[in-house]
């Protein structure tokens, strides 16, 4: 059996050259290889090519790189949770390229399998898309994605072995499982190294075959950022989210698994309760999300996919990022529920751009928008200047096409029934004139 060499940050960092394409493991700041990180922000490398979920945050993390001006090209999901990326996106001091989610995932996987690129639904029919390969497969369209390759990767695993064998800690795999096998070096950032032989084979995560050098690192409380406890994570909601929250609740049955998109959406896990047999997934790579804890942070529990910790239910389940959207794409997700800015006569969702603000953050939206069995879209049913957010043809960057299956606001409940919009419900004090008035779109009443 192989010894993988121990080295200090300071050496690892001295194993990237300047123009490298970095890959970085993290969720947010969980599982986050951040002493790695930090190190390789003392030394003087520059032009890098960082691929990732999101940049850090300020001065933290990949975050330190940006400020210190090392980034040259950032390819991630979701940039807009450090205002320095955008700040740094816009005034043209990086070069971005956003992908969705659940398609960094896959490529990075297929990098590391050898594979040459795929093909998605997700993001078909949007900006994203423009510009793209797009092949019909069964008569649906497919959007190819190129493979993902670093000339480094920067992991965070919680246990490894001399060997390199490495073990993840609840929803720590999320990208760093895949980034293990998609660089030519890898270097592991491990909370506690322990002899080969230690680790039970059974729960071994990442095979020592990937792992190049292994670097002993202790995670504190200040390295986890706004994951580090969950007062910083504390949800307000006024009682008309709250009512939208309980009558998307009513939709749901025993069994169901169902992904909660931030915003509204989130406020759904609040009533659900044990006797619902509700199972809840996150696209970070938990299934069985339970209700945030009293106190205690990333140290403590696992994080969901707005980076908030919550608990784990009797049965629950953790895995990467990877495998995560593979369940999302593949039909495993049997209700999505999402906020949106439009929803038009079509179906078609625009939730992930607002206007006026650089388009750097999508996350898992158009993932989950094409690949969930059903879709829900939460939203109030004007914006803040009272202009109709359900419209004939949206005018917003679209995320997902012919995709909602019903439209829940403070005022009424629209389906899509043989493909037309349809009233079916009025909520508590509305009225359907006050409906007709503040709805562009063109719908029928259900009787």
């Amino acid at each position: 059996m192989k010894t993988v060499p121990q080295i200090s940050p300071a050496a690892a960092a001295a194993l990237v050259n300047p123009g490298d394409t970095l890959l970085v493991g993290g969720f947010g700041m969980t599982g986050n290889p951040v002493h790695l990180l930090h190190a390789l922000a003392d030394t003087r490398v520059k032009e890098l090519t960082y691929i990732a979920n999101n940049v850090g945050e300020p001065g933290l993390g990949g975050g330190r790189l940006l400020r210190n001006g090392q980034i040259k090209k950032a390819i991630g999901s979701f940039f807009t949770s450090n205002p320095e990326a955008v700040a740094a996106a816009q005034s043209g001091a990086i070069e971005v390229e956003l992908i969705p989610q659940g398609s960094l995932a896959e490529a990075l996987r297929a990098g590391g399998a050898g594979i040459g690129g795929f093909y998605t639904p997700t993001s078909v029919g949007t900006v994203l898309a423009e510009g793209k390969e797009i092949k019909a497969i069964n008569g649906k369209p497919y959007l190819f994605v190129p493979a993902l390759r670093g000339n480094v990767a920067f992991i965070r695993a919680w246990r490894g072995d001399t060997a390199g064998n490495l073990v993840y800690r609840m929803t720590e795999q999320n990208f760093n499982k895949a980034m293990a096998a998609a660089a030519d070096l890898v270097i592991a950032e491990v909370e506690e190294i322990v002899p080969v032989g230690t680790l039970d084979p059974n729960q071994i995560h990442t095979p020592g075959c990937y792992v190049d050098y292994l670097v002993q690192a202790h995670l504190t409380l200040d390295e986890l950022g706004t994951s580090a406890s969950i007062d910083s994570g504390a949800k307000k909601a006024g009682d008309v989210r709250l009512v939208m929250a309980r009558r998307a609740l009513a939709e749901l049955k025993p069994g169901d698994v169902v992904n909660l998109g931030v915003g509204i959406p989130t406020l759904v896990a609040d009533f659900i309760t044990p006797e619902h047999g509700i199972i809840l997934h996150t696209e970070n790579g938990m299934l069985g999300v339970g209700p945030a804890p009293e106190a205690g942070g990333a140290l403590d529990y696992p994080v969901n996919a707005g980076k908030i910790p919550v608990t784990a239910l009797p049965g629950s389940s953790y895995f990467d990022s990877a495998d995560s959207f593979a369940m999302i794409r593949g039909g495993h997700v049997d209700v999505a529920i999402m906020g949106g800015l439009q929803v038009d006569e079509q179906g078609n969702l625009a939730n992930w751009a607002v206007p006026g603000r650089p388009l750097l953050g999508v996350g898992g939206a158009m993932d989950l928008a094409s690949g969930a069995r059903r879709l829900i879209i939460t939203m109030t049913h004007t914006d803040q200047k009272g202009r109709a957010k359900i419209v004939p043809t949206c005018t917003l960057p679209l995320t997902a096409l012919n995709a909602v299956d019903m439209i829940i606001t403070e005022l009424a409940v629209f389906a899509f029934i043989d493909g037309q919009l349809t009233l079916i419900e009025l909520m508590p004090g509305a009225t359907l004139e006050e409906v007709q008035a503040k709805t562009e779109a063109s719908f029928t009443v259900s009787n």
